[in-house]
């Protein structure tokens, strides 16, 4: 991705100081700063996890007696005992049964297209790996839990909203202040999914 390595981006700067993998690690903070969602002992599934940064916060937050799922077509770049990583494709086959049915705590994503350099194609996809997350999120998550999912924001934001509100209790939208100057990113937030 161009740009990904600025080095006068303070947020690049201070995830190197930190010793994070990358600077979208502060995005995810920020989040859950706000809504107040990850916990000790949690199961999270973390889609598009490479290179790993968000997988290193998760592992902080749901700690020793917590599990984080981290799945993606790239490697991802650290171990721990309580880490489950999974080199493969979200629309695999495969995919839904990788946790058991309304077993885990959250789902969070910080998947972003290819880009075409075409806005409407990239929205759409985005879109698309968006819904895709919805739909594993139906399917793993159990009553109570969250869902968060990177939009770049286009035509389909409606109809996500509307799915995810049929899910959760709560929907938020948030552009975090890591976020690039000129991207049309935002996080959609599902919190207290509804009883099934």
């Amino acid at each position: 991705m161009s740009g990904s390595y600025d080095p006068h981006d303070p947020f690049f700067r201070r995830a190197k100081a930190e010793g994070y993998l990358a600077r979208s690690i502060y995005k995810l903070q920020e989040i859950d700063q706000r809504y107040h969602l990850l916990r000790a002992g949690m199961t999270v599934v973390d889609l598009g996890a490479a290179p790993g940064s968000w997988t290193q916060y998760l592992l902080q937050k749901v700690g020793p007696t917590g599990k984080v799922i981290a799945l993606d077509p790239q490697p991802i770049l650290i171990q721990a005992p309580n880490l489950i990583v999974l080199q493969m494709d979200i629309f695999s086959d495969e995919t839904e049964k990788l946790a058991d049915k309304h077993s885990v705590d959250g789902v969070i994503s910080d998947m972003a297209p290819s880009t075409s350099g075409q806005r409407i194609v990239d929205q759409a996809r985005s879109a698309d790996l968006v819904a895709r997350t919805l739909a594993l999120a139906e399917i793993w998550i159990r009553p109570g839990g969250f869902w968060i999912a990177k939009l770049l924001e286009g035509p389909a934001l409606s109809t996500l909203l509307s799915q995810a509100r049929a899910l959760f209790t709560q929907v938020h939208i948030l552009r975090p202040k890591a976020t690039r100057k000129g991207s049309t990113e935002c996080f959609l937030i599902g919190k207290k999914r509804k009883p099934l």
